[in-house]
């Protein structure tokens, strides 16, 4: 007994001496991992395993309005290389790092001709001399495959070089791995780029501006989460939340129109040797912004879209402000169209300061009626009636302009709009500045008012649009997977801008300052153009306007056709000294845009194009008769058969009353070259190898012409050569 008691102890002494040794090691092993081997395990973690990693979600797209892609996003990649051989064991990993070493310089040569046919505009050397260095230092885990570290490659050019020796054994043993990005492309180039806007190049701080960063919310979609995982001896992602694709954004732009507009504004900026240029065509019932241009000229000379110049620029219009002006006074009642005003010889002083028409130096206009005065574009004429019945109520004049909310911001879809700055007498006295004598005759002319193109667009398009005046916008709807989630109908920002007869006494007016007016180079022989010209000098701020060369802004506003008016457009171009002239320079940019829209937008009905008179049966090539007669029975076209003996014939006749297609018909002659001109290769070969010839074929479609004519003496045996068209 006591001996069994015995050897219990001893084994339980050996048991205890095993769990011992066995959690010493324990602790000894856990000690080198959290001491001795802390770095190299920081740097399996970083590589395999990763928490809550973000992912991405696909930007959605910008449509134009008939579906074309403005903007996509498109994978890119920056690919690294990672030269390092990961093991605990420093023995083992010596061996390995060797290995994987030896295996690389025994296929570099095969790595760097692939790349180099890859991406030519490195030599093979280049390539070898960058991936030795890289492999030297050992240090760089994220080593840039190319020698340009900022270079970015498409999906297809990534597979190919995963596809190369080396790389093809898999991210873990080759160390290649990437860096993927969000970029973004826009398959029509520059065209409308402000617009619709630019991303930062690092996509994570979003949209910068137009259309991207306004909807931004919408196009970004929402990110998901992923972790990375070992699973079956493999790092796999695995997806814990999926992200959520951006929406699609359908814009007002029409291709087709921007590409028009933009052709005509840089065709005249050039020939002007303008600084800048804008153009923007609007849908007068919608307000949809059908096309936008922004030109500015680079250092280079060429003409790029760097800022939003139509909806942010604060000008002095000019004297498309003074449709506004005299509206105003023909809403109140104090003027007509057929009041006079004697304009003198083109100079009238107003409190001191000389107000001139363009024509001074040639005598001035004299007597002219309100309508001749913006036909004309006279500054007397219209500074003279509003300094008339307003000098003693300057407020007056100015709340009659903000009743037409031509003074009132856009709220546009899009950042960057300039306000309005119409300042009358109240407005001064808030601001602590004074509104002088001088101030009303200047205003009513376009000057001493800062309005952006985009707001005088809209207040002719109000006119055009029967007094409502509509909301500019650039986005229609946003859609997911087919289905709209969010339509953007038209806003109505004023109603009612004026009375029914103000608005067709302007109408009225506006088409004679095209017809009979100074904006006559703004019309078309085809349709009926309304509009004004405007020609302001510009200020340089605190250096006023007499400050060297003067610079000009010419322009024109206006809308077609003038009975039923479908678009309105603004051309508005800044040039540096004279000439300048609204009508000529920017009134003949809205012509060309004019013209070539209409024409786009003409719908003839083919039914017009028939002409009674001709027979429309077509004409019936030779061949086989009985086909010929089922083929016209199926289609219901009346027939006579008709047998020549002489010579064989299928051929359309009609009358102007009815028509019928007569079909004649020889008895066949055996010893005579058959006439295949017209007919397929087939049948043509057919027929005349029936007949004992030998044919050769030269070129495709139909029979043009045969070497032996139709109708002579057939030899059989004898080669025939067919020349097909």
């Amino acid at each position: 007994m006591a001996v069994n008691k015995k050897n219990i102890m001893t084994r339980y002494f050996f048991v205890m001496l095993l769990m011992s040794l066995v959690g010493i090691a324990v602790v000894v092993k856990g000690g080198i991992i959290m001491f001795a081997e802390r770095q190299y395990w920081h740097d399996v973690a970083d590589r395999f395993v990763k928490e809550n990693v973000t992912v991405k979600p696909n930007r959605g797209n910008i449509l134009s309005a008939d579906g074309k892609l403005l903007a996509s996003s498109l994978p890119e990649y920056s690919l690294f290389i990672d030269f390092k051989y990961y093991d605990s064991n420093e023995k083992r990993r010596k061996a390995g790092q060797e290995r994987k070493d030896s295996i690389f310089a025994s296929k570099l040569d095969s790595i760097c001709i692939g790349l180099n046919k890859l991406f030519p505009e490195t030599a093979v050397k280049a390539y070898k001399e960058h991936l030795k260095k890289g492999r030297k230092s050992r240090t760089w885990q994220h080593y840039p495959l190319l020698p340009n570290r900022h270079r970015r490659i498409n999906y297809t050019q990534y597979k190919e070089v995963k596809r190369l020796p080396y790389f093809n054994q898999g991210s873990n043993r080759s160390g290649l791995h990437h860096q993927e990005y969000n970029n973004r492309k826009r398959p029509f180039g520059a065209l409308a780029a402000q617009t619709l806007g630019r991303l930062y190049a690092d996509t994570a701080q979003g949209a910068r501006n137009g259309i991207e960063l306004a909807f931004d919310s919408l196009l970004k979609g929402t990110d998901g989460i992923s972790h990375r995982q070992k699973v079956m001896n493999r790092y796999l992602n695995i997806v814990d939340l999926p992200p959520v694709d951006g929406c699609d954004i359908i814009s007002t732009i029409d291709i087709d129109m921007q590409d028009i507009c933009e052709k005509a504004l840089v065709d005249k900026l050039k020939e002007l040797n303008a600084s800048v240029g804008v153009a923007v065509l609007m849908e007068v019932a919608t307000g949809e912004v059908k096309a936008i241009v922004n030109m500015s000229k680079g250092n280079d000379g060429n003409y790029y879209e760097m800022n939003s110049n139509a909806i942010s620029d604060m000008r002095e219009p000019g004297s498309t402000f003074k449709t506004a002006s005299i509206m105003v006074a023909l809403e109140d009642g104090h003027i007509t169209p057929n009041t006079e005003v004697d304009t003198g010889n083109g100079i009238l002083v107003m409190y001191g300061s000389k107000m001139r028409d363009h024509n001074w130096h040639r005598g001035g206009y004299g007597k002219i009626n309100v309508t001749r005065i913006l036909e004309v574009s006279s500054n007397i004429g219209v500074s003279y009636l509003i300094d008339k019945y307003y000098k003693d109520n300057p407020q007056r004049f100015v709340d009659g302009l903000k009743r037409m909310s031509i003074d009132q911001p856009l709220n546009l879809q899009i950042r960057g709009e300039g306000k309005p700055n119409i300042m009358g007498p109240e407005d001064r006295k808030k601001a602590g500045r004074y509104f002088s004598k001088t101030s009303l005759p200047w205003m009513s002319i376009g000057y001493e008012t800062q309005v952006p193109p985009m707001n005088i667009l809209t207040f002719y398009n109000a006119i055009a649009n029967n007094g409502v005046m509509v909301r500019p916008k650039f986005v229609k709807a946003a859609v997911k997977d087919g289905e709209v989630i969010q339509e953007y109908p038209t806003e109505v920002i004023n109603p009612k801008i004026c009375s029914d007869k103000t608005l067709a006494q302007i109408r009225e007016i506006l088409q004679r300052v095209v017809s009979h007016g100074l904006a006559k180079p703004a019309g078309s022989k085809q349709f009926s153009v309304s509009g004004k010209t405007g020609t302001a000098q510009m200020s340089k701020g605190a250096a006023g306007y007499k400050s060297g060369t003067m610079h000009y802004q010419v322009s024109f506003c206006g809308y077609f056709p003038s009975e039923a008016p479908k678009y309105s457009c603004i051309v508005s171009i800044q040039k540096p000294g004279l000439p300048a002239s609204g009508g000529l320079m920017a009134g003949s940019v809205f012509s060309k845009i004019a013209e070539r829209v209409y024409a786009k937008d003409l719908r003839y009905d083919i039914r017009n194009a028939i002409d009674s008179t001709s027979n429309v049966i077509p004409a019936i090539k030779h061949g086989e008769l009985n086909e010929a007669l089922y083929v016209l029975e199926e289609l219901d076209v009346p027939t006579e058969l008709q047998i020549e003996d002489e010579k064989s014939k299928l051929w359309g006749h009609g009358e102007q009353k009815e028509q019928v297609l007569v079909l004649q018909e020889k008895a066949p002659i055996d010893n005579l070259v058959p006439n295949v001109i017209g007919m397929g290769a087939k049948d043509a070969v057919f027929l005349l190898e029936s007949k004992g010839l030998r044919v050769r074929v030269q070129g495709v479609g139909k029979v043009r012409s045969q070497s032996i004519r139709g109708g002579t003496h057939l030899v059989k045996g004898e080669t025939i050569l067919l020349t097909m068209r």
